[in-house]
């Protein structure tokens, strides 16, 4: 059996305490709650995250966690956070098909994964778009800050940066993953696949543009190898594309392109002397 982060009496007691002293604090909650939130909620969906057929982790504590988390934030109104963690949690079932679908995804585009139990347990890009997915949720239904916290969270434990506010298809797989950057606004379609190292950023980070569609759209079925960077709310990357690495890009691609960048590589034979000093 799996143990739960957090949980049994003493988890309900000190949510209860939590409640009573919140009148005191600031109206931010406790991003240790956040995060213990967060964890026990990936682990209630997928027990693979922890390497177990089962887990403690129970629907009611899920519900009592997130009301604690909730209550400072909207001015301590219990009456609305549990209305809005009950909207939450009803919506968890359908994402928990979508990262299925994902890990299913990456399984079959990466020869050297077994299958979506080692994705689902092992791939840090799985643990960053199952915490994005679940923190997007909660971004639409307007709940500020915490879905922030969720995506911080991933983004410290695998270097992968997703904003909650992107909106990304099913079927995504981020391949190794360390350094990928996600801007807010971003779009991206179906069966897309990006590796290491690629941002998908803005052109201008001006605060007055705070409004606008900063970052790129990518269409469906669109490939992005690592170190590559795309730039800009009126970028789109057509679908059936692939954006080879190290490419520098703040243009549209028509759909079905290939860019890459070239480079030159010199091969030069070592003198003798330098062979003699390496015997």
């Amino acid at each position: 059996m799996c143990f739960a982060f957090a949980g049994t009496i003493r988890d309900a007691f000190l949510i209860k305490n939590d409640l009573m002293r919140s009148s005191k604090t600031s109206g931010l909650p406790r991003k240790t709650h956040v995060i213990r939130f967060t964890r026990n909620l990936c682990v209630y969906l997928f027990p693979e995250v922890e390497g177990c057929a089962r887990c403690s982790v129970t629907m009611r504590q899920l519900r009592r966690e997130l009301v604690r988390v909730l209550y400072p934030v909207f001015h301590k109104d219990k009456k609305e956070a549990k209305q809005l963690a009950r909207a939450y949690l009803e919506s968890v079932g359908h994402i928990q098909k979508i990262l299925r679908s994902d890990a299913e995804f990456i399984s079959a585009s990466d020869p050297a994964a077994s299958g979506p139990d080692e994705v689902i347990m092992t791939y840090p890009g799985f643990f960053a778009i199952m915490v994005y997915r679940l923190a997007h949720s909660m971004h639409n239904l307007g709940v500020p800050l915490i879905p922030r916290v969720m995506t911080e969270h991933a983004h410290s434990v695998t270097g992968i940066d997703i904003h909650p506010g992107a909106n990304i298809g099913e079927c995504f797989c981020i391949d190794h993953g360390n350094g990928v950057v996600i801007g807010e606004s971003t779009v991206i379609g179906r069966n897309v696949k990006i590796y290491q190292g690629v941002t998908l950023g803005a052109l201008s980070v001006k605060k007055e543009d705070a409004s606008r569609k900063r970052h790129p759209t990518v269409e469906d079925h669109v490939i992005i190898y690592a170190g590559s960077t795309i730039l800009g709310g009126q970028t789109v990357v057509g679908h059936h594309s692939i954006v080879g690495g190290n490419v520098w890009l703040t243009e549209s691609l028509p759909p079905h392109s290939v860019i890459y960048q070239e480079t030159q590589n010199t091969i030069k034979q070592r003198s003798s002397g330098n062979k003699r000093q390496d015997t």
